[in-house]
């Protein structure tokens, strides 16, 4: 598990470098290239080359698609670490963009990514459907406006100290985490053109991936350490952000992830030995706070 992410994160910065480098110099690339590089475990990649498996599609396609996701990814962060935003000092082991080029320069950069990932999946090199392309790019654009991230960072911010309910905290995590994962669950559907009912199946699919992934990491917040984690932890707390880990405390939260993985899986089966790869990659998300050496979530 640990080599594949490796691979994957190795293949996803070699066509991001590739891909920035081929397009003419400017003065953002600098900072854009600092918040995208090393640029995490890639784990949403993972979960879209987990997806793609159960579809057969090109390795090499997915990575590609996976890079756009990358894109969105390091953007979101970036503007998330805002002054504005959460205000944080520490991303991935290092400064955050803001704090190593300034304010106005991190909005600029993480707008770049932002664009940067529809160039990407409109680029004649990814080799699929023109109609292919437009449905992915639809989507991707959904998850990341504001029904999706943007919407789910607007209602993190607004929730904070006070009292809000299950539902309202679990709508605000799909949307600001887990609608990048179910546009890498549904992606792969899209690419063989599986009818409206399976790409909504496996966008649903994607949503319980995402807010799995952001209960392990308020986990992570609540019970790890800054240098393990190479970010700032406690400050979900000090804060009072609304999070599932909040409400319902750390033994519950665990709880609750351990039946998200079971109805992924359940849902799943009909897929036979080809989901187990996905399987193996949800235990991960719960337990990776678990690993001795817990860097670029």
């Amino acid at each position: 598990m640990k080599n594949e992410l490796q691979n994957i994160a190795k293949d996803t910065n070699i066509y991001l470098k590739k891909f920035i480098n081929s397009q003419s110099n400017s003065k953002l690339v600098s900072p854009m290239k600092y918040g995208l590089f090393p640029g995490g475990k890639k784990i949403r990649s993972k979960i879209l080359i987990d997806i793609g498996y159960i579809f057969s599609i090109d390795y090499k396609t997915l990575i590609k698609i996976g890079a756009a996701v990358e894109c969105i990814h390091a953007y979101s962060l970036i503007h998330d670490d805002l002054p504005c935003m959460d205000n944080d000092y520490l991303r991935r082991g290092k400064p955050s963009t803001h704090i190593r080029y300034g304010e106005s320069t991190a909005v600029l950069a993480g707008n770049s990514l932002l664009t940067m990932a529809f160039e990407i999946l409109s680029n004649p090199y990814l080799d699929l459907n023109e109609k292919i392309k437009i449905s992915l790019i639809k989507k991707l654009s959904e998850c990341s406006g504001h029904l999706g991230i943007a919407g789910g960072q607007y209602l993190d911010l607004n929730y904070e100290k006070k009292k809000i309910s299950k539902n309202k905290i679990v709508d605000m995590e799909i949307k600001k985490t887990g609608k990048l994962f179910s546009f890498c669950c549904a992606a792969p559907a899209i690419i063989k053109r599986r009818d409206k009912k399976e790409i909504m199946f496996f966008e649903n699919i994607g949503s319980k991936i995402g807010l799995l992934f952001q209960i392990a990491d308020d986990l992570i917040d609540f019970r790890g350490n800054s240098k393990t984690a190479g970010k700032k932890t406690g400050k979900d707390h000090k804060k009072g952000k609304a999070t599932l880990v909040s409400l319902l405390g750390y033994g519950d939260s665990i709880k609750f992830c351990d039946r998200i993985i079971l109805d992924v899986n359940k849902n799943l089966k009909k897929y036979g030995f080809a989901s187990m790869k996905i399987k193996e990659t949800l235990n991960y998300i719960l337990n990776r706070n678990k690993w001795k050496k817990i860097i670029n979530i």
